[in-house]
């Protein structure tokens, strides 16, 4: 008997593994076939047709035209011009999903055949017509979304819950999803029990996942200091207060915020990008004003920067002898993000999920070199929401062993005009790692 149960408990084994792997095989079938049918021609629409940060009307109106079709409950103008798609299946957790659509004022250079030849007026750059390129990927976002949502709507036997989709403008200006949370997103539609999202990545293999428990993303802060000094002619710098040297003297002690305040292993940078003052070689300026980026990956390392910032400035004006009045002022700006933290169990319980439903050679963890940011956090950390943020490559392993082995081009970074993804295998593994982990976090 006991050799009896061991022999049914191993073919009952053998036939769950082989009815999971036709499942598998089956979803990568349908988001092939849907790629082939629907989404590649959608995706070179989107790329032909790129908009900048919250004038994505065009945009936000196909999507919203998309995700209607496929059976979602669509209200448009959330936070201007983003969107939200709501699609009900019974008792279970509210799951939201993002991405992003706006692209950048750059011209396309790519020698893809499908390239951009968009032009638009920047409401951010005075209404200059400029060059309008999808130099970040938001294309394979969007496109993405739309073949998650088709797929959640044929499977809506497998998953039980409330699905969110959010299409998110003006994540480039480090601005959209702020604008989202001040219209109430939450209030409107429900807060999320989790959170998803993932970005396009020309670093990492065409096709693979790359998932991190910890923080893919950096924060971003954006700062100005204006220096005051007391102008003077330049033979006379006895009679003034020179604000370049003051400048001068914060951009150098600026650096011992990383190298001597904060931890060794902990990361952050601060950049000062711009530094303007005066008009004349002989003229003594009565201001300076300094542009800085910062970057972090935790909020108490946020706090120790900006602090330090802003003890750094007003110290050193008054270490020139400046009145109170004319200390410098630190300003940080609208165009800040707090860092994207994963969630580490929940990150590792979905990777664990994509090795399984994928295959281990289809998901990795690698940590990002750089400090990009990204706006996601501010719907997942005020009120906190446990969340994912993934990668999904876009470049083909040749071209990166070739650009390695120095026998190809380098591979162009995001932002570049140069920068190209090569859509089928990143819109369908972001399709199938979406779905996967929307259907381990929703069960029936």
């Amino acid at each position: 008997m006991k050799k009896t149960l061991t022999g049914l408990f191993a073919a009952g084994l053998l036939l769950s593994s082989s009815l999971t792997m036709a499942v598998d095989t089956d979803l990568s079938a349908a988001v092939k076939a849907d790629y082939d049918s629907h989404l590649k021609d959608l995706f070179i629409h989107f790329h032909q047709n790129p908009e900048l940060s919250f004038q994505e009307h065009e945009t936000a109106k196909r999507m919203a035209e998309e995700l209607r079709a496929a059976g979602f409950e669509v209200t448009e103008g959330i936070g201007k011009t983003g969107v939200v798609a709501i699609m009900k299946n019974g008792d279970g957790p509210l799951i939201a999903m993002r991405a992003d659509m706006d692209g950048l004022p750059v011209e396309e250079k790519s020698g893809l055949s499908y390239a951009s030849k968009a032009t638009q007026e920047d409401m951010f750059s005075d209404n200059a017509l400029v060059p309008v390129m999808h130099a970040c990927g938001h294309d394979v976002h969007i496109t993405s979304l739309v073949g998650t949502a088709r797929r959640m709507a044929e499977m809506k036997d497998k998953w039980a819950g409330t699905l969110m989709l959010i299409v998110q403008p003006a994540e480039e200006r480090v601005l959209g999803a702020k604008a989202m949370m001040d219209d109430g997103i939450w209030e409107k539609f429900g807060k999320p029990d989790m959170a998803l999202a993932f970005h396009v990545s020309s670093g990492d293999e065409a096709g693979v996942v790359n998932v991190v428990p910890s923080s893919p993303y950096a924060g971003v802060d954006t700062v100005d200091i204006i220096v005051h000094g007391i102008g003077a002619h330049g033979a006379s710098p006895h009679t003034g207060k020179d604000p370049v040297l003051i400048g001068s003297q914060i951009v150098v002690a600026l650096q011992t915020l990383v190298s001597r305040e904060l931890a060794p292993r902990e990361p952050g940078v601060v950049t000062v990008g711009s530094f303007h003052a005066g008009l004349k070689h002989n003229i003594i300026s009565d201001k300076a004003v300094l542009q800085l980026t910062v970057r972090n990956t935790s909020l108490e390392t946020r706090k120790l920067l900006l602090d330090g910032i802003k003890r750094i400035a007003v110290n050193i004006g008054r270490a020139n002898g400046l009145p109170d009045h004319l200390l410098p002022e630190v300003n940080v700006l609208d165009e800040s993000s707090p860092p994207t933290i994963n969630t580490p169990e929940l990150a590792n319980r979905l990777k664990a999920v994509w090795i399984e439903k994928m295959g281990d050679d289809k998901v990795t963890s690698i940590m990002p070199t750089g400090m990009g940011a990204e706006d996601f956090p501010f719907f997942t950390t005020d009120p906190h929401i446990p969340s994912v943020y993934w990668a999904i490559g876009g470049t083909p392993k040749k071209d990166m062993d070739a650009a390695k082995a120095g026998t190809g081009p380098a591979i162009p970074s995001h932002h570049s005009p140069i920068f190209k993804i090569t859509p089928e295998p990143a819109v369908r593994s972001g399709v199938e790692s979406t779905v996967h982990a929307l259907l381990e976090l929703m069960p029936k």
